[in-house]
């Protein structure tokens, strides 16, 4: 028996861009295509030296790769990369142009939210639909039912059209009746970004309690620290085509060094500043240390700039703010910053705990009120490297001393530590 869960051979995907759009033929223009189409090849051929070429996309080019199962793999790229795409395939909502994809087991999608919800029936009725679409029995459904409604949060709604529901609720209950109900693989698209922090952290650990159970996961998303949290295996997708497929840590490195490579653009069109690429040092290279300094640089060039405010953040892979360093140039003494320059931060042991977290720089032009004159630069994915000094899991994790200083007084008869 195969032990292969996906398997995608020479995959692609062309998307025509503008123009007019196919009709649907029916089974008239059918036989009259096939009659005609002789001489249609004939009088095209004398004919395509002059016609327009038509505007194409190929949003997936010629991929092939190989999943086992109980694997759990993250697919990370740039947006346009094809991740979203190469996800439709899979799921049977879009056809190949070229090659083939062979799916071994039930699949339940969340691409979307709400993805495959009738909105006419209510939440109960949607779990029921939803389970018998995957072939499972009614009695299958009844064992998860109560799980996936506590999951979701919504038992005062339950029987309510899933139409009247609000964002949240509609991604809770699309995503409890896709972990819960028993599928062989489970496709998840950037769908839990909509959720708020508490929810994602909750969604995860379900993904993870999922992957622990043997069954294939695929997981399309840009926060990376979640992706090497949770994947061991990563698809690097770079204009419909895959760079890397490998080590999901070695995946993630590779999709840095790539956006550190990309050119340096002005933010918004603006000719205030153009920022570059954060970089990270320390004695681990691009890592930080828990319990060690390091130094964060960031290129840019300005045109005059005047007083811009400056903002340093950490964040950690729920997106909640573990840093946040704000300046004005003119602090530091600069009043004008012109040309090509760089910045230094000088960072303290911040004592973080091992794992992923994301940095980013901000500025804000004080005489430019619209959005001219904020600048963002990419994420930077950063690592931190050290070990848990405690049973449980916290944002800082320092290396404290430890004493028990007893002393018993008679005269008072109490002991103090």
């Amino acid at each position: 028996m195969s032990n292969t869960a996906v398997k995608a051979e020479g995959l692609s995907k062309l998307y025509r861009i503008g123009g007019p759009q196919e009709k649907y033929k029916t089974l008239r223009d059918v036989v009259a295509d096939i009659v005609s189409s002789p001489f249609r090849r004939s009088s095209s051929t004398i004919g395509n030296s002059n016609s327009k070429p038509q505007n194409t996309f190929w949003a997936l080019k010629d991929v092939s790769f190989e999943i086992r199962k109980g694997e759990v793999t993250g697919i990370i790229g740039r947006n346009g990369a094809g991740k979203s795409t190469l996800l439709k395939i899979l799921s049977r909502i879009t056809e190949p142009t070229s090659g083939y994809a062979e799916v071994s087991g039930r699949v339940r999608s969340l691409l979307e939210v709400g993805t495959g919800f009738h909105q006419e029936l209510t939440g109960r009725e949607n779990i029921l639909l939803n389970g018998a679409i995957l072939g499972m029995k009614r009695s299958e459904i009844d064992r998860k039912f109560d799980e996936i409604v506590a999951f979701a949060e919504i038992e005062k709604f339950i029987d309510t059209p899933v139409k009247r529901y609000s964002s949240g609720m509609y991604l809770r209950l699309a995503f409890a009746v896709a972990a819960h109900l028993e599928s062989e693989i489970l496709l998840v698209d950037e769908v839990l970004a909509v959720g708020d922090a508490a929810f994602q952290r909750k969604c995860l650990g379900k993904m993870d309690e999922v992957a622990k159970q043997g069954r294939t996961v695929l997981f399309v998303s840009h926060n990376m620290s979640a992706v090497k949290e949770m994947c061991l295996q990563g698809i690097l997708l770079d204009a419909g085509q895959i760079i890397f497929k490998g080590d999901s840590a070695e995946c993630i490195a590779e999709y840095m060094r790539r956006l550190e490579e990309s050119p340096v653009t002005l933010n918004h069109g603006s000719k205030y500043l153009a920022l570059g690429q954060p970089q990270i040092q320390s004695s681990a290279g691009n890592c930080i240390v828990s319990g060690e300094p390091f130094k964060v640089t960031l290129p840019l060039t300005a045109q005059g700039t005047q007083n811009p405010i400056m903002f340093f953040i950490v964040e950690d892979f729920t997106g909640n703010t573990i840093v946040h360093s704000r300046i004005n140039s003119r602090d530091i003494g600069v009043e004008t910053v012109d040309g090509a320059c760089r910045i230094e931060l000088n960072c303290p042991a911040l004592w973080l705990a091992p794992g992923i977290y994301s940095a980013y720089f901000k500025f804000l032009v004080p005489d430019v009120t619209d959005l001219s004159g904020r600048f963002l630069t990419e994420k930077v994915i950063i690592e931190a490297l050290g070990e848990f000094g405690s049973f449980g899991k916290a944002v800082l994790n320092p290396k404290v001393e430890w004493q028990i200083k007893t002393s018993f007084s008679k005269a008072h008869g109490h002991v103090s530590s």
